[in-house]
């Protein structure tokens, strides 16, 4: 098993530590509930008179709890393990299951060393405990217990095994996409932890765990837990490749927006420190220049202009915003009209910007639309399906019509890519406009005499504007 590079790790986070993070912690629901159960008292008793634990188990978690012996952990390491896993597997009473976990985690909060007590070899697959506490109905010993594996799988130096990371990082992302968890901070705060490790990381983005981000953070969530999940994505930035691989999860326009609708500094000053990454930290510097042509796309640089204004006394903030602003500055002075184009519509935010009614560009780059295996084509079509933006579908469709106009054989390939039937779909669409967009596309399809399409354009237009042609003659 490979070990944890620590020196890498303490790098990810060079602004904001465990205690502060933890302090921010301190007032959710799981650490609340905590509070309350450490108050609770076990009668550790009876369990030893049924025979449910052994006079050892007792002694051990009598003098521990009750006779607050707090060394005893470092004193017995092998007895505490026992201890704890026996009862973890053979009671099944929730509020003491609850209990037993709350003093887990204390003790290891105490002092990181000791995750070393419970993942010791000699006691086998300690996941496995754990684990299986994830399936049970309480919902504080599922998070209660989350928290735990999360420590237990970062402060080691010994990796999660493969297939019980596996588990538990899929559970971590159900979690996030369930309706109304009042434990998401939590969640949250466990995928903060293991997204450190470089190893991890790879590992969350095989069970889809990057998309389940944004997908969230493209909703509406409560500023905390937006900035908990943003966090997640800055950490994941950290690695060259996920920084490369992050934008094609749509994740500069989603950022963009939270950016723009911000009110909370701290999630500013996150949101700028994954776009700093994903321009710094790839190694591929064309995809750097991508990244920076679509937050240019995204009107990241307005948003730029207005917190130079605002002038910040966070430093972190205002060096992102000096870097920012100079990188997407510079990519704008060499931005040609079919890459600002061709970053428009992988964006998936098409508007009517100059380019697109611009007859120069569409007989000068039409061809470039068949480049990469037809991408903008396919992204175009795919937009005529999935859009619910009129504008977006306006100017799809008249995309789609400039293409088959200028490019000789453009006809036949939006009819195998799918696209004409998802313009003649759209002639029936409740909005005018893309109704008339998709009349006009569906007749650039359909008609090979352009003088006459000309005149034919003419008299649809008078129409949409109540007179036909041959009314005013």
């Amino acid at each position: 098993m490979a070990n944890i590079n620590v020196e890498n790790v303490s790098k990810l986070i060079p602004t904001l530590g465990d205690d502060k993070i933890d302090m921010i912690a301190a007032t959710s629901v799981l650490q609340i509930r905590a509070s309350e159960i450490r108050q609770s008292q076990i009668n550790w008793q009876s369990y030893l008179q049924s025979q449910m634990i052994t006079q050892r188990d007792h002694d051990f978690i009598v003098n521990l709890d009750q006779r607050g012996q707090k060394d005893l952990p470092d004193k017995n390491p092998d007895v505490c393990a026992d201890v704890f896993l026996n009862l973890l597997t053979h009671i099944s009473k929730d509020n003491t299951i609850q209990y037993v976990l709350v003093l887990i985690d204390d003790i290891l909060s105490e002092d990181k060393t000791r995750v070393k007590i419970f993942r010791n070899a000699k006691h086998g697959n300690v996941w496995q405990p754990f684990l299986n506490l994830l399936n049970r109905q309480d919902e504080f010993v599922q998070h209660m217990t989350a928290r735990i594996i999360a420590k237990l799988a970062c402060w080691h130096p010994q990796l999660m095994e493969k297939s019980d990371l596996h588990f538990y990082l899929s559970w971590l992302k159900d979690q996030l996409k369930s309706n109304n968890n009042d434990y998401i901070q939590s969640v949250a705060r466990c995928l903060q932890m293991m997204l450190r490790v470089d190893e991890y990381r790879f590992a969350f983005l095989s069970v889809d765990g990057i998309s389940t981000l944004l997908s969230i953070l493209a909703s509406r969530v409560n500023f905390q837990v937006q900035y908990q999940l943003v966090f997640c994505l800055w950490v994941l930035t950290f690695n060259p490749l996920l920084a490369e691989k992050m934008n094609k999860f749509n994740a500069i326009p989603i950022l963009a927006d939270i950016l723009s609708d911000s009110v909370k500094e701290k999630v500013t000053r996150i949101v700028l420190a994954v776009f700093r990454n994903l321009i710094e930290k790839p190694e591929d510097q064309q995809v750097a220049k991508e990244h920076c042509i679509a937050m240019v796309q995204c009107k990241v640089l307005k948003q730029l202009s207005i917190l130079e204004q605002k002038r910040s006394d966070d430093e972190d903030i205002m060096n992102d915003v000096d870097f920012l602003n100079e990188r997407l500055q510079a990519s704008v002075q060499d931005l040609s009209s079919f890459d600002q184009y061709a970053t428009e519509v992988k964006s998936g935010r098409l508007e009517w910007s100059p380019v697109h009614k611009s007859a120069k560009f569409w007989r000068e780059n039409a061809a470039r639309l068949n480049e990469r295996g037809q991408e903008l084509l396919r992204t175009l079509v795919h937009l005529l399906e999935k859009s619910r933006d009129p504008v977006v579908l306006a100017v799809a469709c008249y995309d789609v019509g400039e293409y088959v106009r200028h490019y000789p054989r453009g006809k036949h390939i939006i009819e195998q890519l799918g696209g004409k039937q998802r313009v003649m779909y759209l002639l029936s669409h409740e909005d005018p406009n893309v109704r008339y967009e998709a009349l006009l596309a569906v007749q650039k399809l359909m008609v090979h005499n352009w003088e006459y399409l000309g005149k034919q354009l003419e008299k649809e237009i008078d129409k949409q504007g109540g007179t036909a042609v041959g009314a005013k003659a």
